[in-house]
């Protein structure tokens, strides 16, 4: 393992981050920081509580969770896709590195990120809803491998897309839509029965279920089927990985 090119690649990931503050970080925690606002309010003087749990409290793990998956593609397929556009891709790949140094540096980075706004957007939230952590290292867990997966996903996409507009396809119209109905601002077990099966067919569902239990102890679906759901997708992600740097897919001519 080069360490040293691991660390330079990460390093330099991060430090783009820093020189737009205002959009990799300000801009993500103040939308959170809006939604448990609105909800908060809006929705929260309707529904006092769901399995137990304040509304506003209820809604905590699903919108860190919501941030999380986002920000974890799109740190990772930004990333990527400007070194393509640019072409500086090739000084990479000619590198002494092999590709899951690669893969380590650019998607290590972009995990690292979502992590750090999960853990500030889950300080905030403090200031508007009290909350439990009832098992913080199964919380831990759920973080690192849920920022991990996407962040892979997220590396991905940035290798297939061949502009901005399917840059932006994956995150919008599949994984936003899948994480709002995958429980985020209620529970599934609030839908008629058919609603529910149509629902468990959601990827989200286990991610957001899981999570939420390492807060509550409350889940739609079992932990230890969250946990595995959630292996399983980083597993098909590092699978995908693998075949694009074995055939060089959008990397090489």
């Amino acid at each position: 393992m080069n360490l040293e090119s691991v660390k330079t690649l990460y390093r330099a990931e991060m430090a783009r981050s820093l020189r737009t503050v205002l959009q990799s970080i300000v801009s993500p925690v103040l939308s959170t920081s809006l939604y448990f606002v609105v909800f908060g309010a809006a929705i929260g003087t309707r529904i006092s509580e769901v399995d137990g749990i304040s509304y506003g409290a209820f809604i905590v793990p699903g919108l860190i969770m919501l941030m999380l998956l986002t920000q974890s593609v799109s740190n990772a397929s930004f990333g990527i896709f400007f070194p393509r556009f640019s072409g500086t891709v090739y000084e990479v790949l000619s590198a002494p590195m092999s590709y899951w140094e690669v893969v380590a540096g650019y998607v290590g980075a972009a995990a690292s990120k979502s992590l750090i706004l999960g853990i500030i957007v889950l300080i905030t939230a403090r200031l508007f809803v009290p909350y439990t952590i009832a098992h913080p290292l199964m919380m831990a867990l759920f973080l690192v491998l849920t920022a991990t997966t996407f962040s892979l996903l997220g590396f991905i996409i940035g290798i297939w897309a061949d502009g901005f507009e399917k840059l932006q396809l994956v995150p919008l119209l599949v994984i936003t839509p899948l994480t709002f109905l995958g429980g985020t601002f209620y529970s599934i077990d609030m839908l008629p029965p058919f609603w529910q099966a149509v629902t468990l067919a959601n990827p989200v569902v286990y991610l957001v279920s899981g999570f939420r239990w390492s807060f509550y102890g409350i889940s739609d679906v079992s932990p230890l089927l969250s946990l595995g759901m959630i292996v399983l997708f980083l597993a098909a992600a590092l699978a995908v990985v693998a075949w694009i740097f074995r055939t060089g897919y959008r990397l090489k001519p």
